[in-house]
């Protein structure tokens, strides 16, 4: 018998509720024990629990976005798919953050560039 840790139960409750999917689907997606599925929605549903109220949309602040594209940042993919399982993340939630803080470190002429060249292929 596994035992998860509770912000573990909480990402994959919020992780559930982001995605829409039904409870069935979501266990075989995360290939987690549907009774098991169940029992955390209901501890964190019925008690009143705002898993969806954080500080940005996604459930993650700024802070903990950078914290986790510095962890992951070294990974291999297969390691990052582990490393988000045990989170309640997708790899495209790190990629695209990983992405967003390497495009809002670039000077003002980077930018303007790429997206002179995002305008190009767009046109195309």
């Amino acid at each position: 018998m596994k035992h998860y840790p509770e912000d573990h139960k909480q990402a994959v409750i919020r992780k559930l509720v982001e995605s829409g999917l039904s409870l069935g689907q979501f266990a075989k997606q995360e290939s987690i024990n549907l009774s098991t599925l169940y029992s955390w929605r209901d501890k964190y549903l019925k008690v009143g629990s705002s898993l969806t109220e954080s500080n940005s949309l996604d459930g993650w602040s700024p802070e903990q976005k950078f914290s986790i594209v510095l962890e992951t940042a070294a990974l291999s993919e297969i390691e990052l798919s582990e490393y988000c399982r045990e989170k309640g993340l997708y790899p495209e939630q790190v990629k695209e953050w990983r992405q967003s803080c390497i495009e809002c470190n670039q000077t003002q002429a980077q930018q303007r560039k790429q997206l002179t060249q995002k305008r190009k292929a767009d046109r195309k």
